[in-house]
Order: structure tokens, then C-alpha cells, then sequence
């Protein structure tokens, strides 16, 4: 009795205090989407493997010594519930991963498609991100304006990345800003972001590409958009 009460006390503090963990402040749109898609499924998780742990502790603590153990009754009306309440844990976690794969900055391919073309982002910061054995090369649309190694962004703005590649398979990889996406040969692939926290991040390559790939990273700067207009300005200039 008194190891199941602990058992219990245990499991009642890992939720509470799972409860009461605030995130971090999302750095963009599509962080923000998959971080709450993560808390629901933890919310689901979580109890879910509590009650079978604790089920599982108590069971083996129950019938330790038990040396003529009995078969197991049948128990329709438990089985109904158990595949019931399986299905319905089911069909919420498709439609939450839905909701989330159909969210414009994570599957922008399919807004494009949904909305009749390339004027679905008419709106956005457009930038040509082109990878290569082992860089990076971004290009500015609405400017002559080329850098490498360092992706500067607008905050609070809607960006859209096409994407490119002079070899092989890439992935531009963006972790704090929630941008993923692979970049194909001979093709043009779409990824968007918006990201909403001014500061500087990481940029990587996600798929192994040769013998630099872990070489293969470049700096992302998120500026307010005075600094971001200033910038571009001042790159401008430059290449006068």
C-alpha cells in the first residue's frame, strides 16, 4: 500500500509540474505552430503512459507471489472501451498533425496550389536561396542584393525562400525558426517563415550532401524592419 500511495504521489508531481513548465517564447510562425501540436500530443502522451506505468507497478506488486496464476476473464465491455478510447486518441492526433501539415508556412507548396499559383505570397519578402557543394547563396528579389553564409530576414514579415540547388540533394534547416525543407535538382521548392523575434540564428544543411556537409552552415539575422530597411540600403549601395 505504501508503495503504490509513493508510485502515485511521483506521478501526480511529473504532471503537475509538466502542467506548470511555461514554453519558450516561439521565434516564428511555424515554431510557434509545431511547439503547440508538441503540447497537445504531450498532453495526450503524458497521462496516457502514467496510467500504464502505473498500472504496470501496480499489477507486478499486486501478484508477486502469486503461484497459481488464473486466465484472464473475458471483459467485452472493457476491450469496446480500451479500442474505443485507442480510436478517438487516433483521430485526434491525425486531425491535429493535419491541421498543423495544412498551415501555409509549413507546407507551402499546397497553399500555392490551393490558391491558384504563385499570387498566393504576391505579399512577401521573396529571397533565392541557392545551395551548393558546400554553401550558401541568397539573393534578394526585391534588390540587387546577393550575400553568402548570412541569410538576413525582416521581422515581423512574411518571407517566402525559393529554393534551389547546383548539385545534389540539400535541406535548409532553420531549428529556432522551424524551416525544414529539402531541395531537389533540377527543381524550385517553395519554404516560407515569418519570424517574429529579432535576433541571429543558426543555419544548417540537413541532408548529407558529400564530405563538407557538416561544413555547410550559414548565419540567419532577423532585424527589425527599420534596421532591415537600413541594411538593405546599405548593401544596395555596396554594389552600386
Amino acid at each position: 500500500m505504501r508503495l503504490r500511495r509513493r508510485v502515485i504521489q511521483a506521478g501526480l508531481v511529473v504532471v503537475g509540474l509538466s502542467l506548470l513548465a511555461a514554453p519558450a517564447t516561439a521565434q516564428s510562425v511555424n515554431r510557434a505552430a509545431i511547439d503547440d501540436l508538441n503540447e497537445q500530443l504531450l498532453y495526450v502522451a503524458l497521462p496516457l503512459t502514467l496510467f500504464v506505468e502505473l498500472t504496470l507497478v501496480y499489477v507486478i506488486y499486486r501478484f508477486r507471489n502469486n503461484d497459481d496464476p488464473q486466465p484472464t476473464v473475458d471483459d467485452p465491455a472493457l476491450e469496446v472501451t480500451w479500442t474505443a478510447a485507442t480510436g478517438a486518441i487516433l483521430v485526434f492526433v491525425g486531425i491535429s498533425a493535419f491541421v498543423v501539415m495544412a498551415n501555409p508556412y509549413i507546407t507551402p507548396a499546397a497553399a500555392e496550389a490551393s490558391a491558384g499559383g504563385g499570387d498566393a505570397f504576391a505579399e512577401d519578402t521573396e529571397i533565392d536561396v541557392l545551395a551548393y557543394q558546400w554553401g550558401w547563396e541568397f539573393s534578394y528579389a526585391e534588390a540587387n542584393v546577393t550575400t553568402e553564409e548570412r541569410l538576413v530576414l525582416p521581422a515581423d514579415r512574411n518571407v517566402t525562400f525559393r529554393l534551389r540547388t547546383t548539385d545534389v540533394i540539400h535541406a535548409i534547416y532553420i531549428p529556432q525558426l522551424g524551416v525544414k525543407q529539402d531541395v531537389f535538382p533540377s527543381r524550385t521548392i517553395t519554404a516560407r517563415t515569418h519570424a517574429t523575434e529579432p535576433g541571429e540564428y543558426r543555419l544548417y544543411c540537413a541532408e548529407m550532401c558529400g564530405s563538407g556537409h557538416s561544413k555547410m552552415n550559414a548565419t540567419v539575422v532577423v532585424k527589425n524592419q527599420s534596421a532591415y530597411d537600413a541594411w538593405m540600403e546599405n548593401q544596395t549601395a555596396s554594389a552600386d
